[in-house]
């Protein structure tokens, strides 16, 4: 039987959703390694809604559910509907979504907040001491949530996210974009991804699929 492994997804673009390539990748990763991706969101409104041709916030708005239904083939379900108990593992691509749609990390940084529901997801699967994977700026949201059983992640080695990092209890791992950083104890795998945001494509896609396969080495 294939495990289940879900996924939380942001919206759709990188500048205020999932992004995109590392959201394909994670779900390539997760069919390569013989995995149901159970793919969620939040059915909230986006923060705001960002041009990404011009990089400029335009004035309509749109809804997290339902844009991330764009990624996912319109096979999603809203976070509040997933029966987390029967998930094995649990992977979050990033996204600035990640941390202005999933948590307030963007606007607040240490000191921000967690949607309520994707922190209840996070909690009860490392409650259930199931691996989780974190990837791009997902490692330090992963924080907020986390954060208070000092979890070793990575997000590259930008110095200011770093730090929010630290200032959350967590210990943050210098690392490069196709590499991944292993938390052994708390089961958490992590990756840079964009991060690094002139990273070639191949070296996205490689530290991704090591980040969900060791996810899945946890399940073995």
């Amino acid at each position: 039987m294939k495990k289940k492994v879900g996924v939380i997804l942001a919206g759709c673009g990188y500048l205020d959703g999932a992004e995109i390539r590392e959201s394909v990748f994670t779900l390539l990763a997760l069919d390569k390694n013989d995995a149901e991706a159970i793919i969620m969101a939040p059915n909230i409104e986006q923060h705001h809604t960002v041009n990404h041709l011009t990089g400029e916030e335009v004035n309509h708005n749109r809804n997290v559910l339902e844009e991330s239904a764009r990624i996912a083939r319109g096979k999603i379900q809203d976070i509040t509907k997933v029966n987390i108990d029967e998930l094995d593992a649990l992977v979050l691509p990033g996204g600035f979504g990640v941390a202005k749609n999933l948590s307030s990390l963007a606007f607040k940084g240490a000191e921000g907040k967690m949607n309520p529901e994707v922190q209840k997801v996070i909690e009860k699967v490392h409650k259930a001491n199931k691996p989780i994977g974190a990837i791009c700026i997902s490692p330090a949201v992963l924080c907020l949530a986390l954060g208070k059983e000092a979890p070793e992640v990575t997000i590259g080695n930008d110095v200011g996210t770093a730090q929010a990092i630290e200032v959350m209890g967590a210990k943050h791992i210098n690392c490069e974009v196709d590499e991944i950083h292993i938390d052994k104890k708390l089961k958490i795998v992590t990756t840079p991804a964009y991060m690094f945001d002139d990273a070639p494509i191949s070296k996205v896609a490689l530290g991704i699929e090591k980040c969900v396969t060791q996810v899945m080495n946890f399940l073995k």
